[in-house]
């Protein structure tokens, strides 16, 4: 596809940093959002607290990757921390939907970061796209965080949702942090290890959003997940292997729950999720195996 002006929020972030190393790779501009008083050229401020954007530094941007949000793993889930979980997301995206759409010339698409955490806990059950919201914080946070981006949606710009797993990178997110513990042979299963991941690579996350991007027609909640989730006893194992270290520690259940609160749900919740409508759009996986995601990561 010819170079196009790519507006990026949380830039710096894991998957943003890699997506934006990927567009400049291939020729696009982008223009990446900051909170500070812009220092370098493709700079532009705005204040998702505030839910305000400079929208002039957003004319003649063709897409908005919208990847921002406070990290829902980085704390335990205090009240405090809940209300900032949710004015990251939800301010956040509507500041961007609103500035999209208040554009004379809108941007012909939206990418909004979302996540699997819609689903709730789905135990063993295969859920997609057309699957129902689950119930807990997370997933009403989710619902949310998507309606958020309703103002852009409205004004005729195609909005994607893209519902991310558990990226598979040694650079940073949850994952970063198991690298250590695994590579010192401490790593285990976390409770009884009958827990679905769905997992994606570092790589594939940022080839999905860039397909969400040049697709058209392709709108709505997209999921960002390998084809075949594993539990996490074979998450487990597999990070034992490829990394050569015993992986034979578990850490029970009520020391997850001490040690995480209200988060542990989730981390021991189970969500087996198909991508449907990223295959039905002709999305090919480069690295769909986890043993293959894991030893890309040690790569990065």
């Amino acid at each position: 596809m010819a170079a196009m002006r790519i507006a990026v929020t949380g830039a710096s972030g894991l998957i943003g940093s890699a997506l934006v190393r990927s567009l400049a790779a291939d020729g696009h501009e982008v223009v990446r959002l900051v909170r500070r008083v812009p220092a370098a050229d493709g700079e532009v401020r705005w204040n998702p607290t505030a839910g305000t954007v400079d929208t002039a530094g957003l004319s003649g941007c063709e897409a908005i990757v919208h990847l921002a949000g406070a990290g829902v793993g980085d704390r335990r889930w205090t009240t405090a921390r809940k209300k900032v979980l949710v004015a990251s997301r939800v301010r956040g995206t509507d500041a961007i939907a609103r500035a999209a759409a208040s554009l004379d010339t809108p941007p012909r698409v939206l990418v909004c970061g979302s996540a699997i955490g819609y689903y709730g806990d789905t135990g063993d059950a295969w859920v997609d796209e057309d699957s129902p919201a689950g119930e807990g914080f997370l997933a009403r946070l989710v619902q949310d965080w998507e309606a958020a981006a309703e103002p852009a949606h409205a004004a005729g710009v195609r909005t994607a949702y893209a519902r991310t797993g558990l990226v598979v990178s040694g650079r940073g997110g949850a994952w970063g942090r198991l690298f250590p513990i695994f590579r010192a042979g401490l790593g285990g299963r976390l409770g009884n290890g009958r827990q679905y991941w769905s997992f994606i690579s570092l790589r594939d996350q940022v080839a999905a959003l860039r397909h969400l991007v040049d697709t058209d027609g392709l709108s709505g909640p997209v999921n960002l997940t390998a084809p075949e989730p594993l539990t996490n006893r074979e998450v487990t194992a597999a990070m034992g292997r490829v990394l050569r270290r015993p992986a034979i520690a578990a850490v029970p259940a009520p020391a997850l729950r001490i040690a995480l609160g209200e988060f542990a749900s989730d981390v021991l919740g189970s969500q087996r999720v198909r991508p449907k409508r990223l295959l039905d759009s002709g999305f090919v996986f480069a690295l769909p195996d986890i043993d293959q995601a894991i030893r890309a990561a040690l790569e990065e």
